[in-house]
């Protein structure tokens, strides 16, 4: 993985049909229709298919396969997954560290797993669970937590190296996530950076959020639906100066700018992160 990519949506399809210079793109995987064998995975609107046809990789992104669910990975989600993979012809996967289910309830959010021996267990038994059906890598990705567990007993880049020592995992980096977390628990975010297995990073996340005007907590929002904050920009390039960004992509999922605005924010993230601007 390599070069500037963006999360592809059926919102901004026309825009990212027209930008060149692209590395990669990124689609959610539960938005594939895969009832077809045989033929093209068709996304909500036309799109996916026509950036393989351009030669533009494409990496399936799951949202619901809950590594971190107690009671195992579904099944037929992991299949999902690894057949969105081979469709795609992609070059890896990812997923979250998170669970999304628990006493046969959808929670409908990624919520996070207690860092705790036992979660990690959990956790690991998921991975390689998934891990058997894919034939490519799976990168996993750290979320954005509104809350910490009592139990926990790890700090996050600790929990994550343990993680990726024991499955053989790739990280997926999101510095929006890291910048949130670190926001929220009143940590340096170059210091959680310190701690975290940068030297395993497929791929690298960005994406903007808020402060809700209404949160007397004062959290920060990992929104997706902001402009990326210039905090987010100066940890990426604190990253790239770490030599872990080799491909980074923006992700936005609503309130989709103007494709002129939507550019300059690419421009933006490519100059922070080294990388040649798409045109």
């Amino acid at each position: 993985m390599a070069g500037l990519g963006v999360g592809w949506r059926p919102e901004i399809a026309g825009v990212v049909a027209g930008v060149t210079g692209l590395g990669f793109c990124e689609v959610i995987a539960e938005s594939l229709d895969l009832r077809h064998p045989g033929r093209p995975p068709a996304g909500p609107s036309r799109g996916v298919t026509d950036l393989r046809e351009r030669g533009i990789p494409v990496i399936p992104h799951g949202v619901r396969l809950g590594l971190g669910d107690a009671g195992g990975v579904d099944p037929g989600r992991v299949a999902h997954l690894a057949a969105c993979a081979r469709a795609l012809d992609a070059p890896l996967v990812s997923e979250h560290v998170a669970f999304v289910q628990a006493g046969g309830r959808e929670a409908g959010h990624l919520l996070p797993v207690p860092r705790t021996r036992e979660a990690l267990d959990v956790l690991v038994s998921g991975v390689r669970r998934t891990q058997a059906e894919l034939e490519v890598p799976l990168a996993l990705e750290p979320i954005a937590a509104l809350f910490d567990w009592p139990e926990d007993e790890y700090a996050e880049g600790d929990f994550l190296t343990e993680l990726l020592d024991r499955t053989g995992a790739l990280l997926l980096l999101d510095v929006a996530n890291v910048y949130a977390n670190a926001r929220n628990r009143g940590q340096d975010p170059s210091a959680v950076l310190d701690r975290m297995p940068l030297d395993r990073v497929a791929y690298v996340h960005v994406a903007g959020g808020a402060v809700h005007p209404d949160d007397p907590l004062g959290l920060y929002h990992d929104t997706h639906l902001d402009p990326v904050p210039p905090a987010v920009l100066a940890l990426l390039e604190e990253v790239r100066e770490r030599g872990a960004a080799p491909a980074v992509m923006l992700e936005r999922d609503g309130r989709h700018p103007p494709a002129a605005e939507l550019h300059g924010e690419l421009t933006a993230i490519a100059a922070a992160a080294w990388l040649e601007p798409v045109r």
